[in-house]
């Protein structure tokens, strides 16, 4: 098949014996050296379990971010700025798409900081009916409203001492936002229907998928409680600019789903992983992570059987950063060249060393279609 993009309702079309296979065990190598010593062992590919050990070593003193898989220079630089941020009690706000993990990322702060023996509080702001939700933050006296029988501790009382992780922070209403903000300037509060007010210490980590600053313009967002939150952003790359981290990453639920279902699926057709690198993944981590767990219950025996991917790509409209902007131009010139370095080189205007330096720098490689790229 000449081109670098498979169909996919034809991919699955291969007969068997002409299928090749690779273990989910191994992974993509990531560079020039690691794939040439790979290449000398029998294939373009390393161990998953040296990849899985020597990423437990680098987040060994982290609980929950275990779960954080992947070695794509987009995803160091955000956990670079998790272990910069994290020594200290400065607020949060951790922005990305659906499904990019902001919760495991708001995890990782927390257990990389002093306060990973305290509390680490969740809270979706979205998932509260409006009623309700000033209720769960800061707690209620027995008979403050309809309904209240007994008194109860709110969110920033259960984390005292520790963390309190505010999803879709976005989606508080305006009334709230007033007393949200007293409270993380302020670190003091009161239930409702109480005069008593209570102090706590508590360290503020925050999520969106929305554009809070054009929310401000729109009056939807308090200004002083945006700048408040906005101490230290942090945005979580979506999948598609951390194509590397595929291979690991199905690698890494096959892994998990086989030990939930109880089966023993060891290999991934090499084309249907192809596959899974040109698809734009729209929803995320979490897409694939759904995508995987629908194979795994089809398959059978050792070879991981796909269901076909969604005959739609939903792409997003236009970059969101400059950085995105100029790896979006930097793919489509590769594409457009199949891959062949200087012919991207020549389309983009650039040297084709300032070319190799950029794809290794945002990530890109053809590693699994054809070994590495053309120069």
């Amino acid at each position: 098949m000449a081109s670098a993009v498979y169909s996919v309702h034809n991919l699955f079309a291969v007969p068997a014996h002409e299928e090749r296979e690779f273990p989910v065990t191994n992974l993509v190598s990531q560079n020039n050296a690691g794939q040439a010593a790979a290449e000398a062992q029998g294939g373009p590919y390393i161990d998953l379990d040296q990849q899985l050990q020597v990423t437990a070593r680098k987040i060994e003193s982290a609980n929950d971010s275990r779960e954080i898989v992947g070695s794509s220079q987009a995803l160091r630089e955000v956990l670079d700025q998790v272990r910069t941020v994290a020594i200290t009690d400065s607020t949060v706000l951790i922005e990305g798409e659906t499904g990019t993990g902001k919760e495991v990322i708001a995890s990782a702060v927390h257990a990389y900081s002093n306060r990973r023996n305290r509390p680490f509080v969740k809270l979706n702001c979205a998932a509260i009916p409006l009623e309700l939700l000033e209720s769960e933050l800061f707690g209620h006296e027995k008979g403050a409203f309809t309904g209240a029988v007994a008194q109860r501790m709110g969110r920033f009382e259960a984390a005292n001492g520790g963390t309190l992780f505010l999803d879709e922070i976005g989606d508080i209403p305006l009334g709230l936002q007033t007393k949200l903000l007293r409270v993380l300037q302020e670190q003091e509060f009161e239930r409702l229907g109480s005069t008593y007010t209570r102090r706590v210490d508590v360290r503020i980590v925050a999520a969106t998928n929305q554009d809070l600053v054009s929310l401000v313009a729109q009056k939807q967002f308090r200004m002083d409680l945006y700048y408040r939150l906005n101490v230290f952003p942090i945005t979580v790359p979506p999948l598609r600019l951390r194509l590397n981290d595929i291979p690991l990453l199905v690698a890494h639920f096959v892994r998990k789903f086989n030990e939930r279902m109880s089966k023993q699926i060891s290999k991934i057709p090499r084309r249907a992983m192809d596959a899974l690198m040109h698809y734009s993944w729209p929803g995320n981590i979490r897409e694939l992570q759904n995508f995987v767990e629908r194979a795994v219950i089809l398959t059978n025996g050792d070879v991981l059987q796909m269901p076909p991917l969604p005959s739609r790509t939903l792409l997003r409209t236009a970059p969101v950063t400059l950085k995105e902007a100029e790896r979006d131009l930097i793919l489509k010139a590769l594409e457009e060249s199949n891959w062949v370095v200087s012919g991207a080189a020549a389309r983009l205007g650039m040297a084709r060393t300032t070319l190799i330096s950029k794809m290794q720098k945002r990530g890109l490689s053809r590693d699994l279609s054809q070994g590495r790229f053309a120069e």
